[in-house]
């Protein structure tokens, strides 16, 4: 099996093109073996570029535990760099077909190749209910957004907004993203009761009205460099809480992403970069 090592901002998994290839085993169980850094290929996951019906490709994305993800940000703009670069769609934008629904990519070419993308992500969605989570802001109205309600867990306080990209995302904001509160508390946080589906967790510093700092425990795979959709929810709710504008620059240990919280259609963008590193052939 033929695969490609792509990056966005440091999130980095291992794709196959399924256009062209076959799987030698269930991408549940192929992930955690591809994504093995010391056995493996190493990366945060597996990404499949498949054909669609419904939109010029599909991406399908597994987390190194076997699960698989609704929605990846900085997975989906390698996508569209892999699907634009190989020929597969030579077109701007691309439509690409996710757990979250069909999503619009629109890329930045220099010298026939992608360097950066935009991708409008969608609505952000809200609703506890839809999130999931089982918090509700202080009212308990069935469809009250969590926003900025109290949370506690190992003896801490808290204050969480819980917001889904087409997957779940707790966002807090603290005085410094510290590895106490990502590996020791994001795990924790992750398969906590509050959260039927799990969720990812994002600890954010504000900077300014303008950037942000951040630092993201992932549903599945553990610390990642980068998680766009994270990046997407943290400027949401960073919005909701009074603490930003809605164009942002976030910063992660893997580098920067632009979020944009449109106001006028709710729509959030998220532009950023996509690498190739590698390709190579998994002998299993």
């Amino acid at each position: 099996m033929k695969f490609t090592k792509m990056e966005g901002a440091g999130n980095d998994y291992v794709y196959v093109d399924l256009f062209h290839e076959t799987l030698p085993e269930p991408p549940e169980t192929l992930a955690g073996k591809v994504a093995d850094r010391h056995f493996g290929i190493g990366g945060d996951g597996l990404v499949l570029i498949a054909p669609s019906e419904i939109a010029d490709a599909r991406m399908r994305m597994f987390n190194p535990d076997g699960s698989e993800s609704e929605m990846c940000g900085n997975a989906i703009r390698c996508v569209a760099k892999y699907v634009y670069d190989h020929g597969i769609c030579r077109k701007i934008p691309l439509t690409i077909e996710t757990g979250k629904g069909i999503l619009t990519l629109r890329s930045e070419v220099s010298d026939g190749r992608v360097a950066r993308v935009r991708v409008d992500m969608g609505e952000a969605i809200l609703e506890p209910e839809k999130v999931p989570t089982l918090l509700r802001a202080v009212s308990g109205r069935e469809k009250d957004a969590a926003v900025g309600v109290p949370f506690e867990i190992a003896g801490r306080a808290f204050s969480a907004t819980c917001v889904s990209m087409g997957n779940p995302h707790v966002v807090f904001f603290v005085d410094k993203p510290t590895d106490e509160l990502v590996l020791g508390l994001g795990p924790q946080i992750e398969v906590d009761s509050r959260f039927p589906r799990r969720t990812n967790v994002e600890f954010i510093r504000v900077i300014n009205r303008a950037e942000l700092e951040m630092r993201v425990w992932e549903r599945g795979t553990g610390e990642t460099l980068a998680c766009g959709t994270g990046a997407c929810a943290a400027a949401v709710a960073a919005v909701l809480n009074g603490k930003t504008d809605r164009a942002v620059t976030i910063h992660l240990l893997g580098g920067d992403l632009f979020i944009e919280w449109n106001a006028s259609d709710g729509h959030v963008m998220m532009t950023g970069p996509a690498r190739e590193v590698f390709g190579g052939t998994w002998l299993g």
